[in-house]
């Protein structure tokens, strides 16, 4: 009997810190040792926290990456995120803009700021297309400049936006482990939701550029490649990838109407969307 009771609060206990509830408030308190079993419990469970505070802070401190140099083009922005700010993407088909909400998702916001000030995105291939799904981004093409990033983990955000179309998340490997990469939604891909991945911006103007972006290699290129070669290899192996020229932040009121636009559209790719795994980093 004793041990179906040690069971039975060990069970409750981690439903307890998976919702947030007291579930020793709900078990009888009748015998010495029933309260024996709670009380090592409840020590389990403080054990268990502790632990995954020290987690959460590691994360943390890996986040923690300070500002760089700024690219020429984004020289004049401060250093750390406005509460709102603007980003044109100047790609080989053509330019997009995207708005960023720090209130949507303040982690990814933050770092993708940093990112587009010191330039970190130019030149990036848009290496995995999947119509009807997403388009995916964020690898630099020098290795050595994948590898400063690869660790810079930042915790995970709360899932306060929709996944959308024209919607933009953090790609992810898992719980609190996202970098660099990026993706665009190409439909209402609200299944993302669910698994954890926070819009912190939306694209406002071209979206008829980003669905045109060259889908000719779908998801064949390979990010462990990427990581280590860089461009070398994509342009290789996958010469006809579209690709970002630069990403400029710019003030607001401006975008594609005050900017002259390149409109070279890439060619349609009229194959039916699979299932198609989330979007991985």
């Amino acid at each position: 009997m004793k041990h179906k009771i040690v069971t039975l609060l060990v069970v409750l206990v981690g439903l307890g810190g998976l919702t947030g509830f007291n579930y020793f408030t709900q078990v009888p308190r009748t015998t010495a040792a029933q309260e024996e079993d709670q009380a090592e419990a409840e020590h389990r469970l403080q054990n268990a926290k502790g632990e995954e505070m020290a987690a959460a802070r590691e994360v943390q401190l890996a986040a923690d990456v300070e500002p760089g140099e700024p690219s020429a083009a984004n020289a004049d922005w401060p250093a750390y995120a406005p509460d709102t700010f603007k980003v044109r993407f100047e790609a080989s088909n053509g330019n997009f803009v995207m708005e960023v909400h720090k209130d949507w998702a303040p982690n990814g916001a933050t770092r993708f700021y940093q990112l587009v000030r010191e330039g970190f995105y130019d030149e990036n291939r848009f290496f995995r297309v999947v119509p009807g799904f997403v388009v995916q981004f964020g690898l630099n093409g020098v290795p050595q400049v994948n590898s400063q990033w690869r660790d810079a983990r930042i915790p995970d955000d709360p899932v306060l936006e929709s996944n959308d179309k024209g919607y933009v998340s953090f790609a992810a490997a898992g719980p609190n482990t996202r970098t660099t990469q990026l993706f665009i939604s190409l439909e209402h891909n609200e299944r993302l939701d669910d698994m954890g991945f926070a819009p912190f911006g939306r694209i406002i103007e071209g979206m008829h550029v980003v669905e045109d972006i060259n889908a000719q290699y779908r998801e064949r290129p390979d990010q462990g490649r990427i990581q280590s070669q860089g461009n070398a290899y994509l342009n290789e192996h996958f010469p006809n990838l579209d690709y970002v020229k630069r990403a400029v932040l710019i003030a607001e009121g401006m975008g594609e109407d005050t900017e002259a636009e390149e409109e070279d559209a890439g060619e349609d790719d009229a194959a039916a969307p699979e299932a198609e795994a989330s979007p991985a980093a």
